[in-house]
């Protein structure tokens, strides 16, 4: 235990319950009205063809000396069934506009070479393809989410790729896939037709891209057993114009619309900010600008309502995360970048506001898994260490499939700073799959403690057990000479002799508990 956590866990044996604390948010908990179900794919994860995020990071091949199956790293995926990972969304991105399904089936050394001009102009062997990713979701025990090309593929391509992965048939492509090695159908739970259609997918407008889409889902056949969820390519940031055209165009054609927003320091593309080394300015605008999210599914939501007021539409966060200046030294088309306590702190922010949106909001997925942007895993050769954000999901696994429960908060001060104020706390609860009540609470001030004070009508509470994650530094993040900086420690807390039970929220801190 390095010093750094011997104080952690010296800070959680001084928490202690008892009588509320004069100045204490005060969190109540409605377990009288649980709400919508928190789909496991909210905790979805995404892997582009990007940079090293597959090839080095997933992917070494079966011939590497780093210990795999099928190609694919024993280390990392080890790390990966450890938090539950439920969805995985494949080739992209803006890499699935420029994908051929094709180009990715048959002998590995057969396959062309093509050139990834969208990630650093570099080769792309194809080695990993079709077969090589369920391979992958497979070992996970996750589900398929597989973005189809209409940047620059057809209806026709994507009709045909659907029916390699899934048909049950004789045909001429259902047989391929056999002769390739796979004789059931694949399990594709989501096909996405098109990605990021108002930019690097094709700069569309709604109304062409929803065209486009009638004709495309029209020829995405499938047996019923195996048809896939089909998903719209929607909007980003403060447009909402796509989910108000889509939802009344193509709510009879889709299971959901997906939208895209990152959280950038700055605010500003051109110089975003560092992912390490930086001030306390730097941190509350992270934080704020990523509280944003709240208000872009509000607005989403809204105008998915007047065309589909029954809810039967997803809206899909499936691009979402921290994006930094990349780190020097690497290749600006790598998007790589550090992984400190604030990507876990944004990272716990934005699973609370899912939660409160449950009923809409039915898959994300963060960018990316391994190596690129707020990614779980960073690896070097055939080293692996964990991020924050890792540790993040890690904790948050209980509320996959849990049923979201109303909670409010009172007495909860901002937190300023810089010209920015955010709420000090941010909390979520849910009655897990296995009957527990687990609590989420996130400290968004660097500088001090908070008490929260919790409150379960017609229920008592005895005590709260869990994990802890903070660290001395607002940058504190894990490095190959340093794996263990920051994880989580346990952390547990008592009521007093009245019943009652103050949680001590240390600063800058995500914590989950079971309430017992």
């Amino acid at each position: 235990m390095n010093p750094i956590q011997r104080g952690v866990l010296a800070l959680c044996m001084m928490t202690a319950g008892g009588a509320f604390a004069a100045d204490a948010v005060s969190l109540t908990i409605d377990t009288g009205k649980p709400g919508a179900v928190i789909n496991k794919d909210v905790y979805g994860q995404f892997a582009e063809h990007l940079g090293t995020g597959i090839y080095e990071g997933l992917w070494v091949g079966p011939k590497s000396k780093i210990p795999n199956t099928k190609g694919w790293r024993n280390d990392v995926v080890g790390a990966l069934k450890d938090i539950h990972v439920p969805l995985v969304r494949w080739p992209g991105g803006c890499f699935a506009d420029e994908y051929h399904w094709r180009d990715g089936i048959g002998a590995r050394e057969k396959r062309p070479v093509k050139v990834n001009t969208n990630w650093g102009g570099v080769d792309e062997s194809n080695a990993v393809g079709t077969h090589e990713f369920f391979d992958l979701v497979e070992m996970l025990g996750a589900d398929a989410y597989v973005n189809g090309n209409l940047g620059t593929g057809s209806a026709q391509e994507m009709s045909e790729w659907v029916e390699y992965m899934t048909s049950d048939s004789k045909s001429t492509l259902a047989n391929m896939r056999r002769k390739n090695g796979h004789d059931k159908p694949f399990k594709v739970a989501y096909f996405a037709v098109g990605n990021e259609a108002w930019g690097c997918g094709g700069n569309m407008s709604p109304q062409y891209y929803s065209d486009l889409y009638k004709q495309v889902e029209t020829f995405l056949r499938a047996p019923k057993q195996y048809r896939p969820k089909i998903i719209a390519s929607g909007g980003n940031d403060n447009d909402v114009t796509w989910s108000e055209v889509l939802s009344k165009e193509l709510k009879k054609q889709t299971d959901g619309i997906s939208f895209h927003y990152y959280t950038i320091p700055t605010g500003k593309w051109e110089v975003k900010g560092a992912s390490t080394g930086f001030q306390e300015n730097e941190w509350i605008s992270t934080l704020s600008n990523t509280l944003r999210m709240e208000t872009h599914i509000q607005k989403n939501s809204a105008a998915m309502d007047k065309n589909d007021p029954e809810k039967k539409l997803g809206l899909l966060v499936d691009e979402w995360g921290t994006w930094y200046d990349v780190e020097k030294g690497t290749n600006p088309g790598f998007l790589f970048q550090q992984n400190t306590l604030r990507d876990a702190v944004v990272a716990a922010l934005n699973f609370n506001i899912f939660h409160a949106h449950a009923d809409r909001v039915r898959m994300t997925n963060i960018a990316q898994m391994v190596n690129v942007l707020q990614s779980m895993i960073i690896t070097d050769k055939d080293k692996m260490l964990l991020t924050p954000t890792y540790y993040a999901y890690q904790m948050y696994v209980p509320f996959q499939g849990a049923t979201s429960l109303p909670v409010s908060l009172k007495d909860n001060p901002d937190y300023s700073a810089g010209g920015f104020k955010v709420p000090e706390i941010s909390a979520s609860a849910a009655r897990g799959a296995d009957g527990k009540l687990y609590v989420a609470l996130v400290n968004t001030n660097p500088n001090k403690a908070a008490d929260v004070a919790l409150n379960i009508p017609g229920q008592s509470i005895k005590s709260v057990k869990g994990n802890l994650l903070t660290a001395s530094a607002m940058d504190t993040h894990n490095t190959f000479q340093s794996p263990n900086a920051i994880k989580p420690v346990a952390f547990s807390a008592a009521a007093g002799a009245d019943g009652k039970l103050t949680v001590k929220v240390p600063a800058k801190a995500v914590i989950v508990v079971a309430v017992e």
